[in-house]
């Protein structure tokens, strides 16, 4: 895999924590290049260890051995410095904020190769892989809706629910909500806030349920994801 190295970011500092996890973001910004640019601006105070354009292109950014600046104010699986403890990946992509397109196949094909280098050389398991709006769900959105995360969990990259589930839309009674509260918190989300974190939910495993209340289905969704998980079992 080819790195470009034309683009070095000088804000990062000491990592405190081994490499456990893979927070995935997009740029939000109009261009590539305005976001290369924010990214390696030290006025800017933020970073990622990567970036990789809609081309393709993998711009290396910060040293893996060094904290980068991507994941902010953020919690997952009870560890408040993610920065520390993973390795930060952005996808150059307009967001929300600017009528946020689909991430183009060759973008997605440069992903997954760099994912299997980083997940190979870390023994990192598919649950490791994870985004942004998963580790801060008050305040983030990417890589959001349109992030293919089904196609990145059948390569090994992240999770996937397991089908059949359940298909019962009929929302939870209040036991069954304290259940799937229970179950987001120790899948990772920070239960702190359960209706942003239901939301970082429905965007990562089931983006055509957003805005609904928690329901049965997303209850056997998040069941199945905890099966599947080597550090979270049932």
């Amino acid at each position: 895999m080819l790195l470009r190295t034309d683009h070095v970011s000088p804000n990062h500092d000491t990592r405190r924590l081994p490499i456990s996890l893979v927070v995935l973001h997009y740029t939000g910004m109009i261009t590539g290049g305005a976001a290369l640019s924010r990214l390696c601006d030290p006025t800017a105070q933020v970073s990622a260890h990567y970036c990789i354009d809609t081309a393709g292109e993998v711009y290396a950014l910060v040293p893996e051995y060094a904290r980068a600046w991507h994941a902010g104010v953020s919690l997952w699986r009870g560890v408040t410095d993610i920065n520390s403890a993973s390795i930060g990946i952005e996808l150059v992509n307009r967001g929300h904020d600017w009528d946020y397109p689909d991430f183009p196949d060759r973008q997605i094909q440069a992903l997954c190769a760099l994912l299997a280098d980083i997940a190979g050389r870390y023994a990192l398991p598919p649950e490791a892989i994870i985004g942004h709006s998963d580790v801060a769900p008050t305040r983030k959105k990417d890589p959001g809706e349109k992030f293919p995360w089904q196609r990145l969990a059948a390569l090994g990259f992240g999770l996937w629910p397991k089908e059949p589930v359940s298909h019962d839309h009929t929302p939870l009674n209040p036991e069954e909500e304290a259940d799937f509260i229970h179950a987001l918190i120790r899948f990772g989300y920070d239960g702190d806030n359960p209706e942003a974190a239901l939301q970082a939910f429905y965007r990562h495993y089931r983006p055509d349920h957003l805005d609904r209340p928690p329901t049965r289905a997303a209850l056997s969704v998040i069941q199945d994801l905890l099966s599947q998980t080597t550090g979270h079992p049932l």
